[in-house]
């Protein structure tokens, strides 16, 4: 057994444990269902054998109509039955298997959305978003395909197949024998076929999930490709993934549809077969073998005709069922790829919580206060808690990416409660890279930072990210009204503390001109706003959650001037009283911070304030005449 089918084994055995967990009860009896009603299907043939044995027995004993109804009446009788009690299984079975199909895909929806919350912000940079969406949609519509449908027909297929070899060798051994040879030779051409067209769908489920990255990246980035006139490179860049796509789905297709037409002929020789050796049999008079004891003839022969077919039938459904598994087994493959990548480690005891002071003294509050204190629980069981003032230092921090490339280089700063330390440097320079690593968004390789003296990996990631607001350069925004996405910022906050937030951003003045206000919808893309609106509702969001410290990762440095004076005095409200970094591409926005570091290929190189650099004349000063770009 290769790699690639023991991972399908492995697969399989998973999707089976999960929806055994998800449903103890009902998939059990979904598959006894499908078992009762592949077993209702095949006991036609017996029925057939039993009214045909009536009307020879009533020909050769000249029996008249009315000896025979009764037989004929009762068989008719009971065939209805069997098919009334078929109805109602199948009725039952499509309402139930429709809840439970759509059960399980919610509940595994739901598994791996909760699981990607919990992911480190390393796999979203290193995955393409379309392909972690196509998790989401083709992935899991695959395994839909597999569980409502592939699963449940291969399982009447295999029932319905056992069913009918054990009615053949009730009344025919010979006869059931010639019907397996021809099977045989169905199951190997499907084998051989089947097989090079399920690897070749496990490789269009690949291509998929790559096109659709494509696709994504493409929409996503479809101003600037035209800003660069790059329409004929972004085209050729998909044809390539569509092409990819393209070549191993019309494989995969043509294989699988070659061996419909083959298996069609085959099936139609295994009938001739059976009918020319049944004949052979009843007009030589061959003894038949049975566990029936009857002899051969006409009323054996007819069911078995029918039984043949309806018995190649089903091992040509199989391999299109097979398939079918094997693009849902690829499907899960990689959503358990997903499921099992190791989510975000968290070792950290200092939890954020609400505080009040008396007389010097820091005691816990469910009550929303305005202090913060630091929770710190000691091995004896006494807890300190350390009031929030945010004072972050770096020390001799490094940090790499990939640990064959180093990005930070010994760095050590600090920035005092209060102060706004600014960075600048070229694209690379590890601006970004710093203010990731306050969040915690990555770990250092080297050195420590402090947060109020606290180491932050003991920190809890949760509680180290409520104390910091952020806003990006790149506002991110989500479908709702004004209001949800200023709350965003702290979901328990009132609307008069959003709309407070809103005025302090200087952002209530455009909301109020908004067709409904604050209750306005937005896009999730922000596009029915201007860039400065966005940026302007986010100083709203980080305002609302009142952090005590703020990053902001180069917030103005694609707004026009005015704007920017707009933006930055609702900035300078926000960043009163905190400690900020900032990151920004134009030096008028740092010019009045405490603290100014220039960073190079993830050193520092200069730091102090505006002055200060100006009068140092070395890379800050060369930035500040014109002498080099800012990138």
């Amino acid at each position: 057994m290769n790699q690639k089918q023991t991972n399908r084994k492995k697969s399989f055995k998973r999707i089976v444990k999960m929806v055994v967990s998800y449903y103890p009860v009902l998939f059990p009896l979904i598959v006894l269902l499908i078992i009762i009603n592949a077993v209702l299907g095949a006991l036609p043939s017996i029925f057939q054998q039993n009214v045909i044995a009536v009307l020879q027995q009533a020909w050769e004993q000249g029996w008249t109509w009315e000896v025979t109804k009764p037989y004929i009446v009762k068989l008719v009788g009971t065939l209805a039955l069997v098919y009334l009690i078929a109805l109602i299984i199948g009725i039952v079975y499509t309402q139930l298997m429709a809840f439970f199909t759509q059960g399980v895909l919610h509940k595994i929806r739901k598994e791996v959305f909760a699981h990607m919350q919990k992911l480190p912000i390393r796999y979203f940079d290193t995955h393409p978003h379309g392909d972690i969406m196509s998790h989401y949609t083709n992935d899991i519509d695959a395994m839909r395909q597999m569980i409502s449908q592939s699963f449940p027909q291969l399982l009447i297929s295999i029932v319905t197949i056992i069913t009918i070899i054990a009615i053949m060798f009730y009344y025919s051994i010979p006869m059931a024998l010639v019907i397996l040879i021809g099977a045989a030779i169905s199951i190997e051409i499907t084998r051989k076929l089947g097989g090079l067209s399920a690897k070749y769908f496990i490789l269009q489920q690949k291509a998929t999930g790559k096109t659709e990255g494509v696709i994504e990246e493409m929409v996503n980035g479809q101003k600037v490709i035209k800003v660069f006139n790059h329409q004929a490179e972004a085209e050729e860049a998909f044809n390539r993934a569509n092409d990819e796509l393209f070549e191993v789905s019309n494989t995969a297709n043509r294989y699988s549809n070659i061996l419909m037409p083959v298996l069609n002929n085959v099936n139609y020789l295994i009938y001739v077969f059976v009918a020319v050796a049944g004949g052979i049999f009843i007009q030589e008079k061959f003894a038949n073998f049975s566990i029936s004891g009857l002899p051969f003839s006409i009323a054996v022969v007819v069911p078995f005709l029918g039984m043949s077919r309806q018995f190649a039938g089903m091992i040509q459904q199989i391999s299109p069922q097979i398939n079918s598994i094997v693009m849902g087994l690829a499907g899960a493959e990689r959503v358990f790829e997903l499921l099992d990548q190791e989510p975000e480690v968290d070792d950290g005891i200092v939890t954020l919580v609400n505080a009040t002071e008396k007389d010097g003294e820091l005691k816990e509050t469910n009550e929303q206060t305005e202090i913060w204190a630091w929770k710190y629980p000691h091995e004896d069981g006494t807890v300190t808690y350390t009031k929030v003032a945010g004072d972050v230092r770096f020390a001799s921090v490094d940090f790499a990416y990939n640990p064959d490339k180093m990005i930070l280089h010994d760095v050590t700063l600090f920035g005092k409660p209060g102060q706004k330390i600014a960075f600048v440097g070229a694209t690379g320079a590890g601006k970004t890279t710093i203010t990731n690593l306050i969040n915690r968004f990555y770990d250092i390789a080297d050195g420590k930072i402090r947060y109020d003296g606290i180491n932050i990996n003991k920190i809890k990631k949760s509680s180290l990210r409520k104390s910091l607001g952020i806003v990006l350069q790149d506002t991110v925004l989500f479908t709702g009204t004004v209001m949800d996405n200023i709350r965003y910022g702290r979901l328990t906050a009132t609307d008069e503390e959003c709309i407070a937030a809103a005025k302090l951003a200087g952002a209530d003045g455009f909301i109020r001109h908004l067709p409904q206000g604050y209750q306005t919808m937005l896009n999730g893309d922000g596009s029915n706003l201007s860039q400065g609106q966005c940026q302007l509702l986010a100083i709203a969001r980080a305002a609302v959650a009142d952090p005590p410290v703020m990053i902001m990762d180069e917030a103005t440095s694609s707004i026009d001037t005015r704007t920017e004076q707009i933006v930055q005095t609702g900035m300078d409200r926000l960043m009163n009283g905190r400690t900020v970094f900032v990151i920004a591409h134009r030096l008028s926005t740092v010019k009045n911070s405490n603290v100014i570091i220039v960073l190079d290929h993830g050193r520092i190189i200069e730091r102090g304030t505006h002055e200060e650099l100006l009068a140092q004349k070395g890379q800050y000063y060369q930035l500040y005449t014109g002498a080099f770009e800012l990138e």
